[in-house]
């Protein structure tokens, strides 16, 4: 359902401030892999699904914010692998549907909303599903944050095909930082750029899932300095920055993940954290529907 034959192109930043650093960038165009199911969701979610099919349920359950990727990826995929989806979502009803929760609906997703402190507690989460849904449920953890969507992710290095020092991702979770370190050569270092506002999550998580793969690995680690304030948080500055890399490079970025990455990959570059003759990949994770809620 999921698999394509389709290879994310690889795209050179050309400029001569990353020539005078000595520096070669490359952007893996994840976000190219499918209209709907872009970037990293993709990968995370391919095995689940298979994985459903096998456990012969007909319905997937997922959870996720109002401008959840997530939410609006699994919609898709539950559409074209003609399976249910049900979205909880996290917060009260608002009287209109923003542009994400409308794509979900759009391709069959029935939605339903729970408090941020039911969300939040995940005991109470988790009997609202049980005592409202059947049986017949496939969970799918949010973010599509579980072992098989980490397996999902060690695909992604499969995909390039040339020779590289650093790879880099946006993290909301560590699922797909988790199964890009799986898959590095030793030589070869990952950075995860933390979008959200919290000290250390993402390291803990990533050793966390290299600890259920039994993998031993020291060659990442995670910047938790460019979020912007937290999840979903954007500034003028951000901004401006986005509306420029697309004129100059054309590539668009979203403002939650990636943008934010490349924001810093270029303040690292600056700061010269990255020796002369460096290549690095810096993954395109998707998402751009998105934006859409930033212009409500």
């Amino acid at each position: 359902m999921l698999n394509s034959n389709f290879i994310p192109p690889l795209q050179q930043i050309t400029d001569s401030f990353l020539e005078k650093k000595g520096v070669k960038l490359f952007v893996l165009r994840t976000d190219l892999n499918h209209s709907e199911i872009s970037g990293n969701k993709l990968y995370k979610l391919k095995y689940n699904i298979e994985e459903a099919k096998n456990q012969n349920k007909n319905t997937l359950l997922t959870f996720g914010g109002a401008f959840s990727n997530h939410i609006a990826a699994t919609a898709a995929a539950g559409k074209i692998a003609g399976m249910n989806t049900i979205g909880i979502i996290r917060g009260d009803e608002l009287p209109q549907l923003n542009p994400t929760l409308r794509l979900a609906k759009e391709n069959g997703m029935q939605l339903y909303f729970v408090s941020r402190e039911v969300y939040r507690n995940k005991d109470e989460l988790n009997n609202y599903v049980h005592k409202t849904f059947n049986n017949n449920c496939y969970i799918i953890p949010e973010g599509g944050s579980n072992k098989l969507g980490v397996k999902g992710c060690t695909k992604i290095v499969e995909e390039i095909k040339i020779p590289f020092d650093y790879i880099c991702c946006p993290c909301g979770t560590g699922a797909t930082l988790s199964g890009i370190v799986l898959s590095l050569k030793e030589q070869q270092q990952a950075i995860g750029f933390q979008v959200l506002k919290a000290e250390h999550y993402i390291h803990n998580e990533v050793k966390h899932w290299l600890a259920q793969f039994d993998a031993h690995k020291s060659n990442w680690q995670v910047n938790e300095d460019y979020h912007f304030g937290g999840y979903a948080k954007c500034n003028d500055k951000l901004k401006q920055f986005t509306v420029d890399f697309k004129k100059q490079y054309n590539i668009p970025l979203d403002y939650v993940y990636t943008a934010k990455m490349i924001y810093g990959i270029f303040e690292l570059i600056k700061k010269d954290f990255f020796r002369p003759e460096t290549t690095i990949i810096a993954i395109h994770t998707g998402g751009l529907q998105g934006n859409n809620g930033f212009q409500d």
